[in-house]
């Protein structure tokens, strides 16, 4: 299974053009697995469209009726346990970008909205 940041999951549905390659194929390659979409994300691209930072076509119930009907999206809940465990994961994020440029692959490993 692997977890996507709002914005890969946003950039995903969108086809949008900053997804890399290595970013892309990541996700497509999990398709008959689990890709799974924090519920918090929800409540960040509800905020994100409220705040006229991202633009949809169509209402916001809509937009994520599709959204999450995409092959292999699982909405995971927030739980007080994985609310602890957020602030206590292991190592450093990549240095030189913020967190919100990055991504893991199924093994673990970062990758970054430059990965091409």
């Amino acid at each position: 299974m692997i977890v996507l940041d709002t914005h890969i999951w946003v950039w995903w549905v969108h086809g949008d053009e900053r997804l890399s390659r290595v970013q892309t194929e990541t996700v497509e390659a999990n398709e008959s697995n689990v890709i799974g979409v924090s519920a918090i994300s929800c409540w960040e691209i509800a905020k994100l469209v409220e705040y006229g930072r991202l633009d949809i076509s169509c209402p916001l119930s809509e937009w994520f009726g599709q959204a999450l009907r995409y092959s292999g999206i699982a909405l995971l809940e927030l739980t007080p346990e994985i609310a602890i465990a957020s602030t206590t994961l292991p190592g450093e994020f990549p240095s030189g970008s913020g967190r919100s440029d990055h991504c893991r692959d199924s093994e673990g490993a970062w990758l970054s909205s430059g990965d091409v």
